[in-house]
């Protein structure tokens, strides 16, 4: 990342020079869906979470999806043509997309000026209107109609893959 990241602040100017839709709601810090799911009573839309993933050769990929997905990183990094994926740590997330962990978002895209990121969408997460993603930071959400997420990051300089993540499911763990 060349420049510093984007603020939030910066994010809505950007979003609004774009003629973009957007309503942010603020709440108290939140790091897993549970504590989303606590928090937000009764906010409609699609809730999402993101995935920072890196594959075995390096590659970066921002896997977006309703929050309710449990995916099989295995099947999906095959489904991807990508070598094996594990997570990327804090440091490349902050690197490369401008955010720290409990922040990830398609939202910072923005702050991938070098285009090292492949985002990869859930198609039936654009079956929501509205999407509720961070807004670069985990204490506030922020809703936007998909064609405008779609747009968004594309002047982003972004051509996300938009597949079924539905067929990459894992089962979930007796813990689960």
């Amino acid at each position: 990342m060349a420049a510093p990241p984007l603020t939030p602040e910066e994010l809505f100017a950007r979003l609004d020079a774009l003629g973009i839709a957007h309503r942010t709601y603020s709440h108290p810090p939140v790091f897993t869906v549970a504590e989303a799911t606590a928090l937000r009573g009764s906010l409609p839309g699609g809730h999402c979470k993101s995935l920072f993933l890196k594959d075995k050769k390096g590659g970066l990929w921002l896997a977006v999806m309703l929050e309710e997905r449990r995916i099989d990183l295995k099947k999906l990094a095959s489904r991807l043509a990508a070598p094996r994926f594990s997570f990327g740590g804090a440091a490349e997330l902050y690197e490369f997309l401008g955010v720290r962990p409990g922040s990830v978002t398609p939202f910072a895209l923005v702050n991938d000026v070098e285009h090292r990121v492949t985002p990869v969408l859930d198609s039936a997460m654009l079956d929501h209107d509205p999407l509720n993603y961070h807004p670069l930071v985990n204490d506030r959400t922020t809703a936007i109609a998909p064609a405008d997420l779609l747009r968004f990051i594309a002047a982003c300089g972004h051509a996300p893959r938009i597949i079924d993540l539905a067929a990459f499911g894992r089962e979930p763990a007796a813990a689960d």
